[in-house]
């Protein structure tokens, strides 16, 4: 298999208990279909493949991602294609893309805004709990959460309805949305605060953030279930 020239070299991040949790990453990653293990040897991490067909844009890149039942999760574009929206059912539309004034197609539909920036200190948190009860109480079809490429905010904002609505932690969580959408990449500040929401939720933490010499990075812990931990954004 040819080398992707769009690939990039990671540094292997931090040890747990002895092993490099790249090895951690590149395991839970074969066992997801997330990566092209040619490279895997050398620890280099290639871009996303083997993504299901069928959230595929004519491009090859992935669009919208179904999450959970009558959840899905996708870029601005998407968002605004008609085709999508019917196709799917949506009838409540969650705009984290921080931009007002979005022309949508002439649906029926609902509309929530988080007007928050993609920015580490942004307040994404103030919205955790009034977009998971919206998307709770959204018996009229499905719901789009959207921002403006689908990696940072609205993925924050799915994994928080997770942990809040579905009783995951925010490991599992984040596995959820990643098996389903691998390139989604939330910036540190709203680890930290999906950290802190998972806290208030559940009185412990599946995740923390850790020193690597990528820098401080989120680390998926060892859960119950003793599946290793692992460094999440590499």
């Amino acid at each position: 298999m040819a080398a992707d020239s769009s690939s990039r070299d990671v540094p292997c991040p931090v040890s747990v208990s002895g092993r490099s949790t790249c090895s951690f990453l590149i395991n839970f990653m074969k066992l997801h279909n997330v990566i092209d293990p040619v490279r895997v040897g050398d620890k280099r991490l290639k871009k996303p493949v083997n993504e299901p067909s069928c959230c595929r844009t004519g491009g090859g890149v992935m669009a919208v991602s179904q999450v959970s039942p009558g959840v899905f999760l996708s870029d601005l574009d998407s968002a605004l294609n008609v085709s999508v929206l019917t196709s799917r059912n949506i009838t409540l539309i969650v705009n984290a893309s921080g931009l007002e004034g979005v022309s949508y197609p002439q649906l029926d539909l609902q509309l929530l805004h988080v007007p928050v920036q993609d920015q580490p200190h942004a307040p994404l948190s103030h919205y955790f709990e009034s977009v998971a009860e919206r998307i709770r109480q959204n018996h009229t079809g499905a719901t789009l959460v959207h921002c403006t490429a689908g990696r940072s905010r609205s993925p924050a904002l799915i994994m928080a309805y997770l942990m809040r609505c579905e009783g995951l932690s925010l490991r599992r969580a984040h596995e959820q949305v990643l098996d389903q959408r691998p390139f989604i990449r939330p910036n540190a500040g709203f680890w930290r605060q999906l950290m802190d929401y998972e806290r208030t939720l559940f009185s412990r933490n599946s995740v923390r953030m850790a020193r690597t010499s990528c820098g401080v990075l989120p680390e998926a812990l060892q859960d119950s279930e003793d599946r290793a931990a692992y460094c999440v954004n590499v």
